[in-house]
C-alpha cells in the first residue's frame, strides 16, 4: 500500500508520476508526492507499482516506506541504497530490482529521462577530415550540455584513411608507423576511451550520439551501451543480421564481432556515445597499421586479429548506403527524430578546436 506522511490543510504536496521499463524485464511505476514547503523538498508519499513480481507481498510496503522522507533531489545511488536496505535478504524481486525503482523515482521527479522526453535530431553522413570528426564529438556534446543543441545522432564520413585511438591508448603501442605511412593513414586521438578504430572510406559505419546524462541516469557503462544501441539492433534485425551485445562494449553476431562502442560522460551533464561497425574492412591493411597484440585477443577465442571482425557487407549483402539509411530511418521512426544538418557555426567551432587540440602532437601523444 502507499506510504505517506500527514500534511496540514494548507500544505498541498506536488504529485509526480514516472515509469521505467526494465530492459528484458518488467514495468516499474512511481507515483510520488513531494512536500515543497520543506527545505529541501522531500518525498511525503510513495506508491511503487507495476507488472513485476515480488515476494512476500508486504515487501512492497517496505519499499514505499524507504522512499518516504528522502530528499527529492537524492541521487540515484541514494534511492537505490535506501530500497536495498529496506528489502529483506529473503525477498524475491523478479523482473525489477532496487536500481529500477530508483530510476522510476528519478523519472517521476524529473531527474531522469526517457527517449520520449527529448526532441531528437539526426544528421546524415558528411565527408569531413578525421580531425574534424573527432572534434565534432566534443563540440556537439558540449552544445547539448549548454542547451544550444537538441540530443542528436550523427553518422560519420571522412575524407582520408584514418585510425582514431582511444583517449587512454599509447600511440606507439597501438600504431605501426611504417604501416600507417605506407597506407597514408592519419592517426588521431578521440576523447572517449576504448580501442583503436581503423577507418577507410566505405569500409565501416560510424555514428555518435550526443545526449543529456539524464537519459542514462544511474546506469553503469555496461548497462548503458545496449540501452543506447537498442535502435541499432532493431535496424540490423530488419536487415537480417542477428546482432547482440557482448560485454563490455562489443557488438557481435554468431559469425563474429562487427563493431564496438565507446563513451565519454561530461561532468556538466552530457554524454557522448559512439560506435564503429565494420562494413568491408581490409584485414591485411588493418593489421599492417595496428599493433594488435596476443593479449588483446586472448579472451576472444580466436587465433588472429584478422579473424576478429566479421564485416557487415558479407552478412547483410547490401550496399553500405542502404544500411545507413535503414539505421537513420529506424532511429527517426522510433524516437521521432527530425533530419537536419550540422550547421556552419558548429563546423567552424569544430575546425578551430581541431587545430587547437586534435591536430596537435601534444594531444596525439599525451599518453607516451
Amino acid at each position: 500500500m502507499p506510504v505517506d506522511v500527514a500534511a496540514s490543510p494548507d500544505q498541498n504536496p506536488y504529485t509526480h508520476h514516472g515509469e521505467y521499463k526494465v530492459p528484458g524485464g518488467k514495468l516499474v511505476v512511481a507515483d510520488l508526492e513531494v512536500a515543497t514547503w520543506e527545505a529541501p523538498p522531500r518525498i511525503v508519499r510513495a506508491n511503487i507499482n507495476g507488472d513485476f513480481f515480488l515476494e512476500p507481498d508486504d515487501a512492497l510496503d517496505d519499499i514505499n516506506a524507504a522512499l518516504v522522507g528522502l530528499e527529492a533531489s537524492a541521487p540515484h545511488s541514494a534511492v537505490r541504497e535506501a530500497v536495498e536496505e529496506a528489502v529483506d535478504d529473503d525477498a524475491v524481486m523478479f523482473g525489477f530490482d532496487p536500481a529500477a525503482v530508483a530510476t522510476a523515482v528519478r523519472r517521476a521527479l524529473g531527474l531522469a529521462t526517457s527517449w520520449e522526453d527529448h526532441d531528437w535530431e539526426v544528421i546524415g553522413p558528411t565527408a569531413l577530415p578525421i580531425a574534424v570528426n573527432v572534434s565534432l564529438d566534443e563540440v556537439m556534446t558540449r552544445e547539448v550540455m549548454e542547451g544550444t543543441r537538441k540530443p542528436t545522432l550523427r553518422i560519420w564520413d571522412w575524407t582520408e584513411p584514418a585510425v582514431a585511438i582511444g583517449s587512454f591508448q599509447s600511440v606507439r603501442n597501438e600504431i605501426n608507423p611504417e604501416g600507417a605511412a605506407r597506407h597514408g593513414v592519419t592517426v588521431v586521438r578521440r576523447i572517449s576511451g576504448g580501442g583503436a578504430m581503423f577507418m577507410e572510406a566505405g569500409n565501416c559505419i560510424t555514428y555518435s550520439l550526443y545526449l543529456p546524462a539524464s537519459l542514462v541516469d544511474g546506469m553503469s557503462f555496461a548497462d548503458s551501451y545496449p540501452f543506447l544501441d537498442a535502435w541499432v539492433m532493431e535496424s540490423l534485425q530488419r536487415l537480417g543480421v542477428e546482432a547482440f551485445y557482448k560485454p563490455l562494449n562489443d557488438i557481435a553476431t554468431p559469425q563474429g564481432k562487427i563493431g564496438g562502442a565507446a563513451q565519454k560522460r561530461f561532468a556538466g551533464g552530457a554524454v557522448l556515445h559512439h560506435v564503429t561497425m565494420s562494413y568491408d574492412i581490409d584485414a591485411d591493411k588493418m593489421t599492417d597499421v595496428l599493433r594488435v597484440g596476443k593479449e588483446k585477443i586472448s579472451d576472444k577465442g580466436i587465433a588472429s586479429a584478422k579473424k576478429r571482425v566479421d564485416p557487415l557487407k558479407r552478412q547483410a549483402g547490401i550496399p553500405r548506403t542502404e544500411i545507413i539509411e535503414t539505421m537513420v530511418s529506424t532511429f527517426a521512426a522510433r524516437y521521432g527524430a527530425i533530419r537536419t544538418q550540422i550547421g556552419e557555426a558548429t563546423l567552424e567551432r569544430a575546425d578551430r578546436l581541431a587545430d587547437e587540440k586534435f591536430r596537435t602532437d601534444e594531444w596525439l601523444n599525451r599518453v607516451p
